[in-house]
């Protein structure tokens, strides 16, 4: 188990140099924007325009905060997305532009590079929590508290904080059944790919 402390996250700029992204997680640990196999992140959009584009990624996108955004990616039907929005998986290679709804938000972003590794993204509450059965399983308290507790460790998640959990390990999860969880599972596709 791998506590990620929200203090402890990395800001850096976009892609295409618009924007901050704050970095919660990537592997492998100190990969940059081109040479990662999966990346979890967050990023305030301010301004309505085009998303960076990242060769050979596949991406999830949801709302943490704000009113919402408008993705329009190319291909696809148009999307909205809001707070209460399932998470919306897209290539992110391919151009995709966002429009804001009425003001700025806050987006979590999961991408992993094709061919390397698959990922879902699940978002509820601790009693959506489920079966965490993925090679590798990320666990984001998005608002309240959550306590974990595994191989007899108990550890307290405030909002934004992340636990990485390798596979085959029981965690027993407690704190207020209205806290919001992301949770997000990794499973290499190459046998060959490391693991956090």
């Amino acid at each position: 188990m791998k506590i990620l402390r929200a203090a402890d996250y990395r800001r850096m700029p976009w892609k295409n140099g618009k924007g901050e992204t704050t970095e919660i997680a990537v592997f492998p640990p100190n990969a940059g924007l081109d040479d990662f196999a999966w990346r979890v992140s967050m990023a305030d959009v301010v301004e309505d325009g085009p998303f960076s584009t990242f060769p050979d990624i596949d991406r999830t996108l949801s709302v943490l905060q704000g009113e919402g955004i408008e993705l329009a990616v190319s291909g696809l039907k148009e999307v909205r997305l809001d707070r209460d929005s399932e998470p919306f998986s897209f290539p992110a290679d391919t151009h995709t532009s966002a429009r804001l709804i009425n003001g700025p938000i806050t987006d979590l972003n999961v991408m992993t590079r094709r061919g390397a590794f698959r990922h879902t993204v699940r978002r509820g509450t601790l009693d959506d929590l489920g079966d965490l059965d993925a090679d590798l399983t990320m666990l984001l308290c998005h608002e309240g508290e959550i306590d974990l507790v595994t191989g007899g460790e108990k550890v307290e998640l405030k909002a934004l904080d992340a636990v990485l959990l390798p596979s085959r390990v029981r965690v027993d999860v407690g704190g207020s059944l209205s806290a919001s969880i992301f949770v997000f599972a990794f499973d290499p596709i190459d046998q060959d790919s490391a693991r956090d």
